[in-house]
């Protein structure tokens, strides 16, 4: 079984960074139970009046101590106990666009598309010139993680008239500070109709995703950042008797596929001045990890590998794309002034970084777009990757004294990606006539899609059913919040197929840079595919096309349309 090495690893390693490390045999061994309700109480002193609100002891809450100067936000005011509701999230970055406007910056408030409630989903361009690679940050897809919306408000000032604003100098950059209005305004991690938006940008089933797709496909970022927030206790206390230690977990995309040179630079370029900048600031940091929701599975792995999460969607998109996780969920309004904080020096560090290296973020994502549309109907397709089980000591920390607590734990290393199953490369896909429900959504992902206007032959591959599960979309946390939605896991093999393209069907070709994107939709034994998902309804639907077709029996079809922007 081979291996896709991400890059840096075994510096990271090296230095110290959090990268997977082997433990001694003995190590390996030592799995922690898990540990009942009552157990951790009967650790826990005896807590004083005013520590009656903590999920934890005093002294874990003063390892967090607040900053120095409280950030100028409305959510905290003295005595407020709410977040920027959507008015005060309006006001001000309609404010931020006059600030940016009268500091001789161009700036456009925008409105990409509507939650499912109809509430706006609010935008802010800020530009000083045409041509200037993009950087996109999005904050709170998933409502009960709000430090990263409240930190792009500030975000937005520094940018308009503050210590951010010579960034312009080099680079433009477009916030969304508040991606799911709906789970905001519920305090939930889903949208209205229950699905998780961050695990819907591939299929862009929800009104939220297909909004950040418009974006990315009409603005073309070089850089993006999705700001989140991990869970503190919950599952960590119940499984290892401890809790989260850093204040900010980190990730870019990882899923096969991917152009290596995007990786080394999210490595070198982002995280590891992310890590140094946190640092400077007495707050630490590790890899983005999660543990599953079955009470005995001990395993902690880092963020997913699939291509339907906005990190992996979006270096698909040949993006430098990082994942900001700071330390929020499940502790209600507790620390939150540092929470934005870490969001704050981690966003700040990017855009500084994007400036910096702005010419070579553009010649990196033209040499990616250009060796992806290359490799159409050449070489190894990988089809499924998954993490690679190892062991680490990770550092947590005790409930009761706030001391650090190392534990060993099984560890799913995203670093590593082991090869399940791999193909030959098509040139495209062929897709049936009446299949327009998958080219649109190809189309709105930013994929070129071709017509056939005349009869043309086509050397192609059927895929054959050979089994079929019915199932939930599996995560690493669990299932997939999908709303009621299952999936349909096939078996399949390969078969020739002489039939030629009719007139109105469709082809979509690999020769173009959005070409991992295209793999990952339509090669269907992924859990992740149009098929799997139904949107394309059986296999006979579409197929592999081996070489290429005659171009004069072609048309381009027109771009997917932009609303609201």
């Amino acid at each position: 079984m081979s291996v896709l090495k991400l890059p840096l690893a075994v510096l990271a390693t090296a230095l110290g960074l959090g990268a997977c490390a082997q433990l001694p045999d003995a190590a390996q061994s030592a799995r922690p139970a898990p540990i009942s309700a009552a157990a951790i109480a009967a650790a826990m002193p005896a807590v004083r009046q005013d520590e009656t609100a903590l999920p934890y002891a005093g002294a874990v809450a003063a390892r967090f101590p607040a900053p120095a100067q409280l950030p100028d936000l409305p959510s905290l005011a003295a005595g407020r106990q709410a977040y920027t509701s959507p008015q005060e999230l309006k006001a001000w970055l309609d404010d931020a666009a006059r600030r940016a406007a009268a500091a001789g910056s161009q700036a456009r408030r925008l409105q990409p598309g509507q939650a499912q409630s109809g509430q706006a989903i609010e935008a802010l361009r800020l530009s000083r010139g045409p041509g200037r690679p993009l950087v996109l940050l999005i904050g709170q897809q998933h409502g009960d993680e709000p430090a990263g919306a409240e930190a792009l408000l500030l975000i937005a000032r520094q940018l308009a008239d503050g210590p951010l604003s010579a960034v312009l100098d080099k680079v433009d950059v477009l916030l969304v500070p508040r991606a799911n209005p709906d789970g905001a305004a519920s305090a939930r991690r889903v949208t209205d109709n229950g699905v998780d938006m961050n695990r819907d940008h591939l299929l862009l089933r929800t009104p939220e995703a297909q909004a950040l797709a418009a974006l990315a496909r009409t603005q073309r970022p070089l850089v993006v950042v999705d700001a989140h927030e991990h869970t503190v206790a919950g599952r960590y206390l119940q499984k290892f008797g401890a809790i989260q230690r850093n204040d900010m977990l980190l990730q870019y995309a990882m899923t096969a596929n991917l152009p290596l040179p995007i990786s080394q630079a999210s490595e070198t370029w982002f995280r590891q001045p992310i890590i140094k900048a946190l640092a400077a600031q007495g707050m630490s940091t590790e890899w983005y990890y999660t543990n599953p929701t079955a009470p005995d599975d001990l395993r902690l792995a880092m963020g997913g590998v699939q291509p339907d999460t906005g990190r992996n969607v979006n270096g698909l998109r040949n993006a430098v794309s990082l994942l900001l996780e700071s330390r929020g969920v499940g502790i209600g309004r507790l620390h939150l002034a540092r929470r934005v904080q870490s969001q704050v020096v981690a966003l700040a560090t990017v855009l500084r970084q994007a400036a910096l290296h702005a010419p070579e973020l553009v010649r990196l994502q033209a040499e990616a777009d250009a060796a992806l549309a290359a490799q159409a109907c050449t070489g190894p397709l990988v089809v499924q990757a998954a993490a690679t089980p190892t062991r680490r000591e990770l550092l947590m920390l005790d409930p009761a004294t706030g001391a650090d607590k190392p534990v060993a734990v099984a560890w799913e290393s995203a670093l590593d990606l082991r090869v399940l199953r791999e193909r030959p490369r098509p040139c495209g896909y062929w897709l049936a006539a009446d299949q327009q429900a998958a080219v649109a959504t190809l189309q709105a992902l930013g994929v070129v899609v071709q017509r056939f206007a005349e009869p043309a032959p086509l050397h192609a591959q059927a895929w054959i059913e050979r089994s079929r599960l019915e199932m939930a979309r599996p995560d690493v946390r669990g299932s997939v919040d999908n709303g009621s939605a299952t999936i349909q896991l096939l078996q399949v093999e390969l078969q020739d197929s002489a039939a030629p393209a009719l007139p109105g069907s469709f082809y979509v070709s690999l020769a173009q840079p959005l070409a991992g994107l295209v793999t990952a939709a339509m090669e269907p034994d992924t859990q992740n595919s149009f098929v799997a998902n139904r949107l394309l309804p059986t296999l006979d639907k579409a197929r592999r096309v081996l070489a290429l077709p005659s171009a004069a029996a072609l048309v381009k079809l027109p771009a997917a349309v932009a609303v609201g922007l």
